[in-house]
């Protein structure tokens, strides 16, 4: 087993910005790490800092408590799992599962054991003497994750290993790699993806990077924690539009009121007010904001319903209705859409005019540089 600690990391390709920006980091033993972002931000290059592949521009890399900045990638203990898989096409399920062992001169009857437990693990048994263009791009997928088992590596590494699996091979094999970390639970994982879905149901940290210009601006994270503290208590506009699918409504407004128990945001175009319970300590009346919430948090209620929380009212544009559930896109003055979450069996239909509860312990409040303003609730009320 081995951490991975970097710290004040940068990477620069010639005279060019960085594209890797004052990142410091710490990865536990036995943690699944995933680096989430957009295209372009970095996280597959993070990746092979760590694995050896790309040279650190400045900063240090730690693994196990060992300076690695200078180390080769063969000498590291890590084991990488490509998007491409990386098979050799001429060598059997056995051969490319044996090759790293073989580079190692480990004893034959060690690797013949090695291979096989592994085999058998990933339900490759059966196929151990066919070659990769033979297999299922899920099978192939796991013959990689196989190679790197064998090795019994200090730290797993994967990049983006699931991209080129259709939808239903994407979820059998996000469950495949949960199940074989538990197994291997002295191993630390460090995961690349774009696809919050992976991020979420997999990660103990998700570790969420900016992409471009915002690198030079507020550094390449946006935001360290577990899953569920990223969607309830995003530090910025940016993470709180990146986790949720569809993202979180942005209504923009300004501050009417600050008092002990949050402030008030009268909403632009309608002048409606929503309460939000946040730390207003540094807010000023007038001040342009964001009022953030998510889809699922909208409830819609009868016209007659009385409640503390603000209730919008909105016309209904558009219904998808995907079977459990629905999404009800409502228009906006101004052009802001509003998506809200209904149940599948909706009957709201484009043209109703539709009533919508904004729950005031599921807003949030971002101000003009992005930052969301400090919560008085604490994540426990979503548990």
């Amino acid at each position: 087993m081995a951490s991975i600690s970097l710290r004040g990391v940068q990477k620069a390709y010639g005279d060019g910005a960085p594209v890797i920006r004052d990142v410091d980091l710490e990865i536990g033993e036995n943690e699944f790490c995933v680096f989430l972002g957009p295209s372009g931000c970095g996280k597959s290059t993070l990746l092979r800092m760590i694995a050896g592949l790309e040279d650190l521009t400045d900063g240090d890399l730690f693994i196990g408590g060992n300076v690695m900045n200078d180390v080769p990638a063969a000498q590291r203990g890590v084991a990488m799992v490509f998007q491409s898989y990386a098979l050799f096409p001429h060598m059997t399920v056995f051969e490319n599962m044996a090759f790293g062992l073989k580079l190692a001169k480990t004893p034959k009857d060690e690797i013949d054991r090695k291979v096989r437990e592994a085999a058998r693990i990933l339900q490759l048994e059966a196929l151990l003497e066919r070659r990769p263009k033979a297999l299922s791009g899920g099978q192939r997928q796991r013959v990689a994750i196989g190679r790197a088992i064998v090795r019994q590596p200090g730290v797993f590494l994967f990049d983006e290993p699931l991209s080129n699996l259709d939808a239903t091979l994407r979820g059998q094999t996000r469950i495949e790699i949960a199940r074989l970390h538990k197994q291997f639970a002295k191993a630390s994982v460090v995961y690349v993806t774009h696809d919050q879905i992976e991020a979420m149901t997999l990660a103990d940290k998700i570790v969420l990077l900016h992409a471009g210009k915002d690198t030079e601006r507020y550094g390449s994270i946006a935001q360290i924690g577990a899953p569920l503290e990223l969607y309830h208590r995003p530090r910025s506009r940016f993470v709180a539009g990146f986790i949720g699918s569809p993202r979180m409504n942005f209504l923009p407004g300004r501050i009417a009121s600050v008092d002990a128990q949050g402030v008030a945001v009268t909403l632009d175009h309608t002048q409606e007010n929503v309460r939000v319970p946040v730390d207003g300590a540094a807010l000023q009346v007038s001040q342009a904001v964001t009022l953030g919430v998510r889809p699922e948090h909208l409830e819609f209620v009868d016209s007659s319903s009385s409640h503390d929380d603000a209730v919008l009212s909105r016309t209904v544009s558009l219904v998808e209705q995907l079977g459990e559930h629905s999404y009800v896109h409502l228009d906006q003055p101004g052009g802001v859409a509003l998506i809200a979450k209904a149940p599948g069996d909706t009957r709201l239909a484009p043209g109703d005019r539709a009533n919508l509860r904004v729950p005031r312990h599921a807003t949030h409040l971002f101000t003009e540089d992005g930052f969301a303003a400090p919560s008085l609730e604490s994540v426990e009320h979503y548990a």
